[in-house]
This record gives C-alpha cells, sequence and structure tokens, in this order.
C-alpha cells in the first residue's frame, strides 16, 4: 500500500512519542536520545516505532552504524521543534511566580504551624499566606483558604480530610472584681458547672456539652466571634474559657486568667478539602507531623 494514502491514526499519539522522536532527531542516537531523557533504549526504540506505525510512514532509516532522518522524518522535525519549545514555555509559565497555599486560622496561629510553614516553603518554593477568618472551618468552607487549622471539633458533614495537630490546654478568663471565682488562681473543671458561662457559637471550643448532663454551667450569653465574646466576658455576663495560647496572646485590662485543673485538652486540627484540594495542601497536611499529645503553652 502506498505510505501517502494511509490515514494517521492521529488519536494515538501523545506528547511521549513526540518528545521521543524529536530527541531521536536531534541525536541521531538511540543510545544518546534515551540517556537524555532518562528512559532505556528499548523503550525509545518503541516509542517511535508506534509513533511511525501511527503516522503510517518511516520517519527514521537505522543501520547498525548510524541512524538518519527520512524526508518525512525532516519534515516533522523542522515544524515539531519549535512547537514544543512553546509548549514547554507555556507549562512553564504558571511557575514564574512561587505559587501559593493560604492558610486559614481563626483567633490565633498556633505557634507549630510557624514551623511547619517554614519547613514547607523550604521543601516545596512555595510561598505561605496567612488568612484570618471568623468561621468554623477558618474559611475553608468558602474558598477563601487552602488549608485551615480548626481548633476544637470538626462540623459534623464537612467534607475535609483532617490530620490532628496537637492539644492546647484550656483556661478560663474572668472579668477583675467579677463574683464568679474571685480571687482564684487555680479551679477544677467540675467547679464551672456552678458559675453562668459566656459561649463564642462560631469558633468557640467550650460550650455546657462537655460537662456531664444534669451538671453543666448555665448559658449567660453568647458570641458571634471572638471580640465580642471578649467583651462580653470583661462586661461581667459570665466566664469564658478558652485554649490557654488563645487567652495568653488576647490580653484585656478588665480580664484576668484562672487556670484550670483536670480540663479536657482542646484538640487542634489542619483541614482540607476531601475535594478539588490545592495540589499543594496535601503535601502540607502529610508533612505536618506534631505529636497529637504536644500544647503549644506548657501547663504551669
Amino acid at each position: 500500500m502506498d505510505e501517502q494514502a494511509v490515514r494517521p491514526d492521529l488519536a494515538s499519539i501523545d506528547l511521549r512519542h513526540l518528545r521521543g522522536f524529536l530527541a531521536v532527531a536531534d541525536e541521531l542516537n538511540f543510545t544518546h536520545a534515551a540517556a537524555a531523557l532518562r528512559t532505556g533504549q528499548p523503550t525509545l526504540t518503541r516509542t517511535v516505532r508506534a509513533l511511525e506505525q501511527a503516522l503510517g510512514t518511516r520517519l527514521l532509516t537505522r543501520t547498525t552504524r548510524r541512524v538518519e532522518l527520512t524526508e518525512a522524518g525532516q519534515r516533522l522535525r523542522e515544524e515539531l521543534a519549535p512547537l514544543l519549545t512553546r509548549l514547554d514555555a507555556a507549562l512553564r509559565a504558571p511557575l514564574a511566580e512561587p505559587p501559593l497555599l493560604r492558610l486559614g486560622f481563626t483567633s490565633v496561629l498556633p505557634e507549630a504551624c510557624v514551623t511547619l510553614s517554614s519547613a514547607f516553603k523550604a521543601a516545596t518554593g512555595a510561598g505561605v499566606r496567612l488568612v484570618r477568618r471568623d468561621t468554623p472551618l477558618a474559611g475553608l468552607e468558602s474558598g477563601a483558604c487552602d488549608i485551615a487549622v480548626v481548633r476544637g471539633d470538626i462540623p459534623p458533614g464537612a467534607a475535609v480530610h483532617t490530620r490532628a495537630l496537637l492539644h492546647e490546654p484550656r483556661i478560663a478568663v474572668v472579668a477583675r472584681g467579677a463574683a464568679e471565682l474571685a480571687g482564684r488562681r487555680v479551679v477544677d473543671w467540675t467547679e464551672l458547672a456552678d458559675v453562668p458561662l459566656v459561649v463564642n457559637t462560631v469558633t468557640g471550643t467550650t460550650r455546657p456539652e462537655l460537662w456531664p448532663e444534669g451538671r453543666r454551667p448555665r448559658l449567660a450569653c453568647t458570641a458571634d466571634n471572638f471580640d465580642e465574646w471578649l467583651e462580653a466576658v470583661a462586661a461581667g455576663h459570665g466566664v469564658g474559657v478558652v485554649p490557654e495560647p488563645v487567652a495568653r496572646r488576647h490580653t484585656h485590662p478588665a480580664l484576668r486568667h484562672v487556670r484550670l485543673k483536670n480540663a479536657p485538652p482542646v484538640a487542634v486540627h489542619l483541614a482540607v478539602p476531601a475535594r478539588d484540594a490545592h495540589p499543594l495542601a496535601g503535601r502540607f497536611l502529610l508533612n505536618s507531623r506534631v505529636s497529637p499529645g504536644t500544647c503549644t503553652t506548657p501547663p504551669r
């Protein structure tokens, strides 16, 4: 059959075939071309033969001593070389700027995340931008961030993958001069069942349900964000309970801290979307191997 009458099977040709042929066309030597592509010579030979079969024409003539381009091979090389050069440039264009991973958090970023971010940057060359959002998943649910630090329980039904990062101790926060816990420096967790509680319903980690049924603190009032919660406690509406690193970071002249004994620690997780996650989010998650028993602030 006349080779010119053969209809090429273009659907079976992929980039691997074209790169393999171009390497041989440049080197005119299968051994050297295979080394340049970091593949085996038999594999490269099969790749070029598959391209010839798909096109229905011979691109190379091979003897025991040399490899030469046929007329069809020369035409293909002249057309293909600039196209692949442009393709490589187009594929590199998105990487002209370092990729950026957005790390979401609520009130305070755990110190461990600073170390993790530095290690992540060193390993990937990617940047990390911090994003604060006062939502249950720190902005992950709205797409404001790519990976999020979540304190406390993961919201039911959240479509995320998580890894336990660490645990933080709880501390009580009370208004100076308030009757509740007046003058106390240390209080047992069970004693809080007798005092009114101020709860942050959006990003808070302490609610009456943490105490046994029938022995729970009264809900004094609720807040929709951390700043509102802080002012409600400062106004003397009730006692607040937060992770110790959060309390230490947000000081207030009208508030004092009371250490808690036997309080359950707050779990801190890293979360990424279960679907369509950022390509680097999973790598950050897998590299976050801080011991789950670690506290960012040592108990005193």
